[in-house]
């Protein structure tokens, strides 16, 4: 693809300003490629709730609907915390994702060599770690009806319902993506409590027969979260369904250093979705300090997966990589003896490293 029509959501807290510096890298790196980039800003969020009363205003979701891919940065503000389900900035994104129709959400968490003392585990346990999470999106407990909520009666009900073509599909992206990495899948379920795990589990393995290259394990999702930490390097491809993906996700960020360096992807619909795995940080908002890392490698999965440049996508790693080599850092990754710099130096940093990969791409093409 040499032209993509992106839909920019900033939203709310940090999200306009790792946003920005993701849109800086993702124009450098289309320009050196040959990719016309037409992208357009709209609302979404609690920015969206101040000037329409709407969290995912109808401007935004057509434009959404009528892009290639989107570009979301965060969603959530305080102000509106109190307000009922439908009147809070996350409802927006819910709707959003639905209406895309994204069913798969990749999440990749790896520890980068100069940040392996950022992580809260040993170096040599966390060192070389690469773990890509592939979450269901659509389905079990966030969407399940009946669902409902009693507090007078002090009695709540949520639903976990899976069917076997909503796990089929994603099963089949996880291995899929198994067979671009290190050819390994486990899948995590609670099979030996939940009915819809043990199908979750029946299903997983029927599919597995499509892939007979790939290797597939099942772990118990506590037993799992435990080996995250201790094993890290044993994982590739780690199959979930939707809530237990939600939390492994965010556990494997301690496998990176901070959540702010994790991007993510949801896929599986006619418009993917991009957006980093850190919330909106309202307290971090408006200062220039929040990491925009996460964002960029954004910019990253969306050459590979909508662009289908999967070089351009790893121009944009090797730039990250030697950015944090050259000792860029957020306050969030900056240890006793490292001077820290705000949202826009780190910007700076990916754009410069990314100069001198094109510069040597370009050196190399005309040898």
């Amino acid at each position: 693809m040499n032209r993509i029509r992106l839909a920019v959501l900033p939203g709310d807290g940090i999200g306009p300003e790792v946003v920005a510096e993701a849109l800086r890298v993702l124009h450098d790196a289309a320009h050196a490629f040959g990719i016309e980039v037409r992208a357009t800003e709209h609302l979404i969020g609690g920015a969206a709730l101040t000037a329409t009363g709407e969290p995912l205003p109808r401007a935004t979701l057509d434009a959404c609907l009528g892009s290639d891919a989107v570009l979301l940065g965060a969603v959530g503000t305080p102000e509106y915390d109190h307000e009922p389900p439908a009147r809070r900035p996350e409802a927006g994104l819910l709707a959003l994702r639905r209406a895309l129709g994204g069913f798969a959400n990749l999440r990749p968490a790896r520890c980068y060599d100069p940040l392996v003392g950022q992580s809260p585990l040993a170096a040599d346990r966390v060192r070389g770690a690469d773990v890509l999470v592939v979450r269901e999106l659509l389905g079990g407990l966030y969407y399940g009806e009946p669902r409902s909520v009693d507090l007078e009666a002090g009695r709540a009900v949520n639903t976990l319902p899976y069917t076997r073509p909503e796990i089929e599909r994603v099963a089949h992206i996880a291995f899929a993506e198994a067979r671009r990495r290190r050819r390994h899948v486990t899948s995590v379920d609670k099979a030996n409590v939940l009915e819809t795990s043990r199908l979750w589990r029946a299903v997983v393995t029927d599919v597995a027969r499509e892939y007979p290259d790939v290797r597939l394990e099942h772990a118990y999702v506590d037993a799992f979260a435990m080996r995250l930490i201790l094993e890290p390097r044993a994982f590739d491809v780690v199959l979930t369904e939707n809530l237990f993906g939600d939390i492994l996700s965010d556990e494997a960020a301690v496998l990176a250093g901070s959540l702010g360096l994790l991007p993510s992807a949801t896929l599986g619909g006619p418009v993917a979705l991009y957006e980093p795995v850190h919330g909106s940080a309202p307290a971090l908002a408006g200062r220039g300090i929040a990491n925009p890392i996460g964002a960029i490698a954004c910019v990253s999965m969306l050459f590979r997966y909508t662009a289908d440049r999967p070089d351009a996508a790893a121009d944009v790693d090797e730039a990250i990589d030697h950015a944090l080599s050259a000792g860029a850092r957020t306050a969030d990754l900056a240890g006793p003896r490292d001077t820290a710099i705000g949202t826009r130096g780190i910007g700076d940093a990916v754009e410069h490293a990314l100069a001198e990969v094109l510069d040597r791409r370009r050196s190399y093409h005309a040898v």
